[in-house]
């Protein structure tokens, strides 16, 4: 049975630098794209701990749902705020595990990866100019660009945003908790925390291990009715549990539904439950 621990593993996903680049299949073919903005490839690269025996680890799950849109890269001209989401696992026997994810951009320090980037820029480029450049011998084409190859360069200049020489590469993370409770507030709040640590200049009190191994063998669920106080990297994190008598756990924010859908929308979507039709939310 299980103990009742908050987390039950710690995941991190993101580029495997060994087997580099990868398109995924699972968004489709999309090399139309300029290669930035292309999807290959996650994997996951760590967890801790290795396994627990009434959670076994889905690996191809975890993976899929930490990065669902798999691996995306930018230079330091794009925008690179971390982004958080929950996703739930069902199991076969209705049992559900929880998981919640940070996803966030690191400098790629492989030069292996920053060059495989650059030669998919120049085939990218290449292929873009065969398809664009209508075959003609009229001298009159040449005169718009001063040179008949003015039209190529004007073209790899306007596609070609990496450069390996001039610009910085940077690949998404993610750092996950898979938990048996949908604590979402004080889940988002750890991982905030320790990307802090890792992005501050300033190093956190204790090592990083030493938060992570607490969040998976120190801190115990709280029990039905009770709240729990316990440390983050830098600061208190609480969370409380409804007893039996109250509604079940619901811990996100009603208030993004509104955002999302819009009052109408969620006013029908509540007429129709109450109705007791079937719903059916279709989303990217």
């Amino acid at each position: 049975s299980a103990p009742g621990r908050f987390a039950d593993y710690f995941v991190i996903c993101g580029l495997d630098t060994e087997t580099g680049l990868e398109p995924d299949e699972l968004s489709g073919e999309n090399f139309e794209q300029t290669p930035l903005r292309r999807t290959f490839k996650s994997k996951v690269l760590a967890r801790y701990p290795e396994n627990v025996e009434w959670n076994p680890f889905d690996q191809d799950a975890v993976g899929m749902l930490c990065m669902p849109k798999g691996l995306a890269f930018k230079t330091q001209a794009d925008c690179r705020e971390p982004q958080f989401h929950s996703f739930i696992i069902t199991r076969e026997d209705g049992s559900r595990t929880f998981g919640f994810s940070l996803t966030f951009f690191e400098e790629v320090t492989s030069k292996q990866i920053c060059s495989a980037m650059q030669t998919l820029y120049h085939m990218h480029n290449a292929e873009y100019d065969i398809l664009h450049t209508p075959p003609t011998n009229d001298k009159d084409s040449c005169s718009g660009t001063g040179d008949c190859n003015g039209t190529s360069v004007s073209k790899l200049q306007r596609f070609n945003s990496y450069d390996i020489s001039r610009d910085t590469l940077y690949v998404s993370k993610c750092i996950c908790l898979i938990t048996p409770m949908s604590f979402m507030k004080a889940c988002k709040k750890v991982l905030e925390q320790l990307h802090q640590a890792v992005t501050s200049p300033q190093p956190p009190p204790l090592p990083l291990e030493s938060y992570i191994y607490n969040i998976l063998y120190e801190v115990p669920l709280p029990p039905a009715g009770r709240s729990l106080k316990f440390s983050g990297v830098y600061g208190p994190i609480i969370c409380q549990r409804p007893s039996t008598s109250e509604l079940p756990l619901f811990d996100f924010p009603v208030k993004e539904v509104f955002e999302l859908l819009g009052v109408e929308n969620v006013v029908q979507l509540f007429t129709c439950a109450l109705l007791e039709f079937q719903i059916l939310l279709y989303s990217q």
